[in-house]
């Protein structure tokens, strides 16, 4: 007697992505929260807007990319390719502009700045691929 197949967590090949934006985005939640309390003491005030700005830089790039992944994830993978390689362009182009306007401005500490995005970039990447690696999905179906 054939049994009628359940539909299970496991089979939505998005699952993956899910998880790393929000395991992505707890990772940048924490890592702004301890780098807002460590420029605090050193630089005060600039120091937080110098955190802000490295995390909304940092952590805001490589959050976007899986949201654009995760957004054209029902698309053809030539779609993805094109919205993903789009977004790193106007990624960059806006970073640019970013920087370009912050460069005179003196109410934020540059050190915290481009310590925090640095910090971001890498423990937030981190964060998504441990979320990724260790999703289970199912692989045959």
């Amino acid at each position: 007697m054939m049994t009628e197949k359940t539909a299970s967590q496991y089979d939505d090949p998005r699952r993956p992505l899910v998880r790393a934006m929000k395991m992505g985005s707890l990772a940048l939640v924490a890592v702004t929260m301890l780098s807002v309390l460590l420029w605090w003491l050193i630089r005060d005030l600039p120091g937080v807007w110098g955190v802000l700005l490295g995390a909304a830089i940092g952590g805001g790039f490589v959050l976007l990319t899986v949201l654009s992944t995760l957004l054209t994830s029902n698309t053809s993978p030539e779609m993805t390719g094109v919205v993903v390689l789009g977004g790193w362009l106007v990624k960059i182009v806006v970073l640019i502009i970013v920087l370009w306007a912050l460069r005179d401005l003196t109410f934020y500490d540059p050190i915290a700045l481009v310590v925090t995005t640095i910090a971001a970039l890498v423990i937030v990447l981190g964060a998504e691929v441990w979320a990724i690696m260790t999703t289970k999905v199912t692989t045959i179906n």
